[in-house]
């Protein structure tokens, strides 16, 4: 397995995508400490966070934002590694060696998987890194500090929602294998994002702790989906 998921890094150039991950984890963490201590969130008139930031902490600007982005990012690699390869028929090419469908199958899955949520751990490792490194040249941050750099438990709950969040990335991977199109994927992973980080009348879906249980648990269902038939269909 680890061999096959390095050839699909290999296939489709990896450097490729660690550069544009990087690129994105720049821009999300000159974007997080503008909010923070630049006030580009602050109302004009009063100076202060606007309303609809005031009420939360650094974390919340930081899982938003780090989250909305990597599972965006997913899907199109969900797309380019799986979905693409489907289309164009180079998947047959892959499924002519002597090696199990589900287990190539598991591997691009993997790829994309394993990639994203170190892209999105480090994402959010460097926004907060930069908050907190900038208290000290810069003052108070703008929202409140809720998180601990040095508390244990904070890594462990991140590196959770970080996994959460790559998990529901394979709904839309689901949706766009059976739509047979990489942009039914990237268009599903902006429905999963209201799911995640929307509101239904006056409760907020991202302060619901059972959303992601649930939208993980349906990841895996979907996940299983992507495999009915792959050993008797000819792609």
């Amino acid at each position: 397995m680890v061999k096959l998921i390095k050839l699909e890094y290999q296939k489709h150039h990896i450097l490729k995508y660690i550069r544009n991950a990087g690129i994105l984890i720049f821009v999300l963490v000159c974007f997080n400490f503008a909010m923070t201590y630049l006030g580009i969130a602050n109302d004009p008139d009063t100076g202060v966070p606007d309303k609809a930031f005031s009420s939360l902490g650094v974390s919340s600007n930081v899982e938003l934002l780090t989250g909305i982005s990597f599972l965006i990012f997913a899907a199109v690699m969900h797309g380019t590694f799986i979905i693409s390869t489907k289309k164009n028929r180079t998947m047959e090419l892959m499924f002519s060696y002597p090696i199990d469908r589900r287990k190539i199958l598991a591997a691009q899955m993997a790829a994309v998987c394993i990639f994203c949520f170190l892209g999105l751990t480090a994402a959010k490792l460097a926004c907060y890194g930069s908050i907190e490194l900038g208290s000290g040249f810069w003052g108070n941050p703008a929202f409140p500090m809720d998180v601990s750099l040095s508390d244990p438990y904070f890594y462990g709950k991140m590196l959770l929602q970080s996994a959460s969040t790559v998990c529901v990335s394979l709904i839309a991977l689901m949706i766009g294998l059976k739509m047979n199109s990489s942009k039914m994927a990237i268009i599903s992973s902006f429905l999963l994002i209201l799911f995640m980080q929307g509101n239904i009348g006056g409760a907020s879906l991202r302060e619901n702790i059972l959303m992601p249980i649930i939208l993980t648990f349906f990841s895996f269902i979907a996940a299983g989906m992507c495999f009915i038939g792959i050993e008797k269909k000819d792609l």
